[in-house]
């Protein structure tokens, strides 16, 4: 049986060097560029015959932005409106790209700490320059809960700062951790119900065990990739929204 970690492997398939640098495209990449092909080909598929009565596609594509939408306008208000096609854009990036991760011998760009951290890390430099641009030096009374006793500001300051700076961290991990953990258990799986199909066949009882709890933790896969996309998306909202009016 092959090693559970070999699926997150990054694999070079054009080798690309540019000044010096080493920017080959990688399997990583390509799944990265399919994630946003087939999430921009799907709305526009869905929603080339924009009907009054929309069918299953459009359907199904409509509230998907009403659903990030309603995200925005209840954890933002009206000023995250200029924000919502970033928004909207990440959401669908996730969504498609942990989905496709499932395919068999597919690959889970998101299973990468390097490129959950590195979408965190855009999102906390854009957030906080969006708090600095709208208040100026008033973002840093976002350290100093109001009615804080004075005893205990400068504490509660130091520990508001390494929260606020640890938000790209707990943001990356989450999401890299869930779909690491869940592939890597797939994997285990998948890899005893055939060691135990070729000891004592397909059809004897202790092999279709493991065939229905891949089956079950298939679905559970599916639900976690679509729950991250949304958790990682409303935190994002979060923290937008604290940039904005500083709660």
């Amino acid at each position: 049986m092959h090693s559970p970690v070999e699926q997150f492997t990054i694999k070079v398939l054009f080798a690309l060097n540019l000044f010096g640098y080493d920017i080959s495209f990688t399997n990583s990449a390509l799944f990265m560029v399919l994630a946003i092909a087939v999430s921009c080909g799907f709305l526009v598929f869905a929603m080339r015959p924009a009907s009054i009565v929309p069918g299953r596609m459009q359907g199904l594509a409509e509230m998907m932005y009403e659903f990030v939408a309603e995200m925005v306008r209840s954890n933002v208000g009206n000023e995250g409106r200029p924000y919502f096609p970033f928004i909207f854009t990440l959401f669908m990036f996730i969504l498609f790209s942990n989905l496709l991760g499932l395919i068999p011998y597919s690959y889970t760009v998101t299973s990468q700490i390097v490129v959950t951290f590195a979408m965190a890390l855009f999102i906390f430099i854009g957030v906080t320059i969006i708090a600095v641009v709208k208040h100026g030096f008033h973002f840093f009374s976002f350290f100093i809960p109001s009615g804080a006793p004075k005893a205990l500001l400068p504490l509660i300051f130091v520990i508001e700062v390494i929260s606020y700076f640890i938000r790209p961290v707990s943001l990356s991990v989450r999401l890299f951790a869930n779909m690491l953990a869940g592939h890597t258990m797939l994997k285990v799986f998948g890899g005893l119900a055939v060691m135990i199909a070729g000891a004592g066949g397909v059809f004897v009882a202790g092999s279709i065990l493991p065939l229905v709890a891949i089956i079950g933790l298939t679905g559970l896969e599916v639900l976690v990739a679509c729950l991250q996309a949304y958790v990682f998306t409303i935190l994002t909202c979060m923290y937008l929204n604290d940039a904005i009016h500083l709660h």
